[in-house]
């Protein structure tokens, strides 16, 4: 399968969906190449943005997974461009 990279940033704005959406970023680690997460806690939420190493059927199934998140949203992006020989 064709690797490509990407990004996925994700707003948290329940924080009982936390716990949920640790497990399904764990289940998906193999793409996870990059992890920043920012509390805004004057706010009540958080923001995480992920770097992504994977195929586009990988990253869907992360970010579907995020998406049906009580308190979750999620955007991604997707470098064009095939990047099996030069990223591991």
């Amino acid at each position: 399968m064709e690797k490509r990279v990407g990004t996925a940033l994700i707003l948290v704005s329940n924080s009982d969906s936390i716990g949920r959406l640790n497990e399904v970023i764990f289940q998906h680690a193999s793409i996870v190449i990059g992890r920043q997460g920012i509390p805004f806690r004057d706010q009540a939420i958080n923001i995480i943005s992920l770097v992504l190493l994977g195929s586009t059927d990988e990253m869907g199934s992360l970010t579907g997974q995020l998406g049906r998140i009580d308190g979750v949203q999620v955007k991604s992006a997707l470098l064009k461009g095939n990047f099996n020989n030069t990223l591991n």
